[in-house]
């Protein structure tokens, strides 16, 4: 929940930081008109940039930077450990039964090409084909909301220059002059928080996502390669644990060391 939790502690920086310096939070919407421009400049914007199937892409994208959750890979580990035990007392085909009951799609094929008797070389070539697929699946929304973080300040700036040419249509009135300028400025304003608290971080945060699969597909690979090419549980354990951070690689061990041993 790290992307709601930072956008919400930058948010309570920003409000706090007005309230001390004597203004009103209030403020921020006392020209919804510069609001409106932020908003739909820089979403016209980003969808000139891509193709209509990219928007929902990149809104799903949005959703899933917004979920908690975490890939749990000493649990992936622990799994290849017991499945390499088995492969190495029953024999591959021992493993068809236990992959029907396996939750991760991805390991799921990894292994039923191995059961099938599938050149290990045409299984690396196939399982990284997929990450690589994944990838550029994963760009699409990257680069949405990067581009929307890119497109937000210019439009911020146009929406600066709209309100200050009305404040010169009212130089014959002083008294307005003051609020028209803080109000001109509003759309600058709401483009930078825009694009530093929500769309730049957004991007960030999938492509931390996209970081985090990729590892642990790559770690699936390494796994069922060797299985398949008969490696004990236990080197294999020590392999894949080799790959993971300290915390992690403590966690891993308790189904997979007692099969191995």
């Amino acid at each position: 929940m790290s992307t709601p939790i930072g956008i919400v502690i930058a948010l309570v920086g920003v409000l706090g930081a007005m309230v001390m310096e004597g203004s009103s939070p209030a403020a921020l919407v006392s020209n919804p008109a510069a609001l409106v421009l932020v908003i739909l400049g820089t979403l016209g914007a980003s969808i000139a940039s891509v193709n209509m199937s990219d928007v929902g892409v990149g809104f799903k994208g949005a959703i899933k930077a917004m979920k908690g959750g975490k890939s749990d890979s000493a649990a992936i580990v622990d799994e290849l450990v017991g499945f390499a035990d088995t492969a190495r007392r029953e024999g591959l085909l021992a493993l068809e039964e236990k992959v029907k009951a396996v939750e991760d799609e991805f390991l799921k094929r990894a292994l039923e090409q191995v059961i099938d008797g599938s050149d290990p070389e045409a299984v690396e070539d196939t399982l990284y084909a997929e990450v690589d697929a994944m990838k550029k699946r994963h760009a699409v929304a990257q680069k949405f909301w990067g581009d929307a973080g890119a497109y937000a300040p210019t439009i911020g700036i146009i929406g600066t220059v709209i309100g200050l040419m009305h404040v010169m249509t009212e130089l014959q009135h002083p008294e307005k002059l003051g609020p028209l300028i803080a109000g001109a400025f509003l759309a600058t304003l709401w483009a930078l928080l825009f694009a530093n608290l929500f769309f730049m971080p957004i991007a960030a945060h999938l492509k931390r996502k996209t970081a985090d699969e990729v590892a642990q597909k790559e770690l699936i690979i390494q796994g069922v390669l060797s299985i398949q090419s008969g490696a004990s549980p236990r080197a294999l354990g020590d392999r894949l644990k080799s790959s993971l951070a300290p915390k992690v690689r403590e966690t891993v061990g308790g189904k997979g060391d007692k099969q191995a041993a």
